[in-house]
């Protein structure tokens, strides 16, 4: 008798092809066996100690989630229903160069005051880790030891390495800062990560020249990983700091992945076919390019990172001095609205687009789910004024949302052959972007189901099989024997996102259930209490 056999489902599994109907069978974790319609005519059905009725659902790897901010919500929150309802059962972290390891005690907080806006300031976790597989080996012990919701890969982040070994000052790197930052790479490499992350309009990761960049991405193209940078720009100059990133990895020899590959803002608005045009022609040359994106047209940072460069050189404290000084804060201003900041990419800000989504200052609350612009007309003061209270009094934590994006650029690039799901879902605020809750099910009901941008076929595979495939994880992303048994359940007639911009936290519709290791941690339509998530290391080259 097996541990559990999935009924009468229509197999979507992962590589992009046909759908098929079959009993698959699990047991110890892993899919022991796949039996179709049609092979199992006139034979003896396979049987099982629990049984799931699968009719009419579609049986799918589960989603993997290759830009998320779960880096500390991952050890804080047991239920996790952000991501576990969506079907995800394994998100890439350490994402756009700022996470919590490599560290020694000075970048650690640091780093903590830098990301509050993206995953809070952790002061009800106990930071007991410095190293990355230190951090890998908390993700295994997870909630009171006991494991996490979903599995979770890393990215080693360039800004909190450079901050270690070169500081938060833009400058270039000394031969011997750069050999340590190389170093640092290569140990986080091999005690498990799967690559390297950069976030280049943060500090202090956007200090770092081209030539430094290459230098690292030769050490993850050594160890069989990739380089996931949050480019230069989405605004002004977006196509060539695209260019700028696949020469880069190209003259490195290592694999590329595209974080959150959007065109964004007025300046761009119809451009993805030149953006798919650079990538097309460099993947006809050879190039390991793949890149991931969400389904929404806002963006989603924290308010600081708008700032230009130079306000947060040295540090959270430093930005936070030069703010408080009258006339260094007239210099951001004139930065921010009028000759544009590369924070703000490029672009002068336009702050009825900026929306407050959330604060750590409990006073702060009624500037939530508010522009920037409308809280100063009711206040009868400039944009500015409230945006610098905002950071002073805030201590640099607020998040936001960025309405500046193009639906028909994100329809264009979601169809690519290279394209992946993300959702660089921020956590954070009382009013987060609902891609954090709905990426997942969005794709498949509004752009699948409601527009048929794509197939459902096509959609699973951007979310499951190519994934895995960049991640290098050779028994994960598809519904095969033999591989773990990290599955999704769905209605395609009626799955769908919940959460929307007025209620960000609802959760999807249509996902009765999903299998963590082949564990259910969501059944029925309810979440478990299985923590049956680890960290999952880079294989090996």
């Amino acid at each position: 008798m097996e541990d559990l056999v999935i009924r009468d489902a229509d197999v979507v599994d992962g590589t992009g092809g046909p759908s098929y109907r079959a009993d698959v069978v699990v047991a110890g974790g892993r899919i022991v066996s796949i039996v179709q319609e049609a092979a199992a005519a006139g034979c003896q059905r396979p049987r099982a100690t629990r049984e799931v009725d699968a009719e009419g659902l579609v049986l799918a790897p589960g989603f993997v989630d290759m830009h998320a901010h779960s880096d500390l919500a991952l050890l804080r929150d047991p239920d996790h229903s952000a991501k576990v309802a969506q079907g995800v059962t394994l998100e890439v972290i350490g994402q756009d160069g700022l996470s919590y390891a490599p560290v020694d005690d000075r970048t650690l907080g640091e780093v903590r005051r830098a990301i509050a806006g993206w995953n809070g300031h952790g002061d009800d976790l106990d930071f007991d880790w410095r190293s990355v597989g230190e951090y890998l080996d908390r993700l295994d012990r997870g909630v009171d030891g006991q494991g996490i919701a979903v599995n979770a890969a890393y990215l080693i982040p360039q800004g909190t390495v450079r901050a270690l070994a070169v500081g938060w000052e833009d400058r270039e790197a000394t031969p011997a800062e750069l050999d340590r930052m190389r170093r640092l790479v290569a140990e986080g490499l091999e005690e498990g990560a799967v690559g390297l992350s950069s976030g280049l309009t943060y500090t202090p990761g956007m200090y770092a020249k081209d030539a430094e960049l290459t230098e690292l991405c030769r050490v993850v193209a050594r160890y069989g990983g990739y380089y996931c940078p949050h480019h230069r720009s989405y605004g002004v100059g977006a196509l060539e700091a695209y260019r700028e990133m696949v020469t880069l990895t190209s003259e490195a020899g290592c694999p590329l992945h595209l974080a959150h590959a959007t065109m964004n803002f007025g300046v761009n608005e119809g451009r993805a076919p030149e953006l798919l045009a650079l990538l097309d022609e460099a993947l006809a040359a050879g190039a390991d390019i793949t890149l991931d994106t969400y389904p929404y047209t806002p963006g989603c940072t924290t308010l600081v990172a708008v700032l230009p460069s130079w306000a947060s050189e040295g540090g959270p404290e430093e930005t936070l001095r030069r703010l408080a000084d009258e006339e260094t804060a007239e210099r951001i201003r004139h930065h921010l609205e009028e000759t544009g900041s590369d924070g703000c990419h490029g672009v002068p800000v336009e702050w009825e687009t900026i929306e407050v989504s959330g604060v750590a200052d409990p006073s702060l609350a009624p500037y939530v789910g508010r522009t920037v612009a409308r809280s100063a007309a009711d206040r009868g003061e400039t944009p500015w004024q409230v945006a610098r209270r905002l950071l002073l009094t805030d201590r640099l934590a607020p998040t936001i949302l960025q309405h500046v994006g193009h639906e028909e650029n994100v329809r264009t690039i979601m169809r690519h052959r290279v394209h992946t799901g993300g959702s660089d879902g921020i956590l954070q605020g009382a009013k987060p972007h609902p891609r954090a809750y709905g990426t997942f099910p969005h794709y498949l009901g509004r752009y699948v189901r409601e527009l048929g941008v794509l197939s459902l076929e096509e959609c699973v595979a951007h979310l499951t099989g190519r994934p895995a495939a960049r991640l290098r994880l050779p028994d994960r992303g598809l519904v095969r024997e033999g591989h773990r048994a990290d599955l999704v359940l769905f209605d395609p007639a009626t799955v769908a996102a919940g959460s929307t911009f007025e209620e960000p936290r609802a959760l999807p519709t249509g996902i009765p259930y999903v299998l963590v290791d082949g564990r259910f941690a969501v059944e029925d339509g309810r979440r478990t209490d299985v923590l049956a998530g680890r960290a999952v290391r880079r294989t090996p080259v």
